[in-house]
């Protein structure tokens, strides 16, 4: 198709693709991707349950950014981390901060001993609630802020033929009921659809390129046609505007 201002989309796009992804860091798109924000505060909230003197486990650290901005730490904090480029990432940034940061491969199989930590936390990660619940010592909590599976299907819609998900029923009232019968007590539960805006083609091909899952056989070449759909939709209307799905849980182990 006929596409608006067709040298600006081809140089946001190269751009974009040509701009490394480092951590968990979205700086790139700042301004151009403004994502809504939840009602409630996951960062405050942990803080209400940091003490000195607590046990505490980063889950899926990224490059270790939010951890970092809990300083100071409880002087037995760990992370750890799946994604092996992300890994001497949160090392460069954790290690001194005395955080014992652990590459694992697998949520299911976490390489700490049983009844270990006060507290895990978890933004944005995977999480097995039977392992939770073997690591964590009795009253320990679990607080997690999760993307729910409605996350920014719309960016799906207009790109894909046959919208998909990779994680079609992940919402509250699954992950609650996991908990649950895992042996926790659901202290805190929220669920929110904030809206996201887009502001160019760029930002939206930054985004899919470093969250693979959204579409899992992204490419610019093959999904060209509807970027510059949407890229023409932005130039008339100066955004996109689209949805995320955000969860948010406090557990206890009974």
């Amino acid at each position: 198709m006929e596409t608006t201002n067709p040298e600006l989309f081809e140089r946001l796009i190269s751009e974009a693709l040509q701009h490394a992804f480092s951590g968990w860091d979205f700086s790139y798109t700042a301004g151009r991707w403004q994502e809504g924000i939840p009602t409630w505060d996951y960062a405050e909230i942990v803080r209400g349950y940091l003490k000195p003197d607590i046990s505490l486990l980063d889950m899926d650290t990224g490059g270790g950014e939010i951890l970092s901005s809990f300083m100071p730490l409880p002087l037995n904090t760990y992370a750890t981390e799946k994604y092996l480029p992300n890994v001497p990432v949160a090392r460069h940034r954790l290690e001194p901060l005395g955080v014992n940061v652990r590459q694992v491969f697998d949520n299911n199989d976490l390489p700490f001993e049983g009844d270990f930590f006060d507290l895990a936390i978890n933004r944005h990660g995977s999480f097995s609630t039977q392992e939770l619940h073997r690591i964590l010592k009795p009253g320990g909590f679990f607080i997690t802020q999760q993307v729910g599976a409605k996350n920014n299907f719309e960016i799906n819609e207009l790109l894909q033929e046959h919208p998909e998900t990779k994680y079609a029923f992940w919402n509250l009232a699954l992950a609650t009921s996991k908990l649950a019968a895992a042996g926790f007590q659901v202290v805190v539960q929220c669920e929110e659809f904030p809206e996201t805006t887009i502001e160019d083609i760029g930002a939206l091909v930054y985004y899919l390129k470093a969250v693979p899952w959204q579409i899992t056989d992204f490419s610019v070449e093959k999904y060209r046609g509807p970027l510059a759909t949407i890229h023409n939709r932005i130039q008339e209307s100066g955004n996109l505007k689209i949805r995320s799905h955000r969860f948010l849980i406090v557990a206890k182990k009974k």
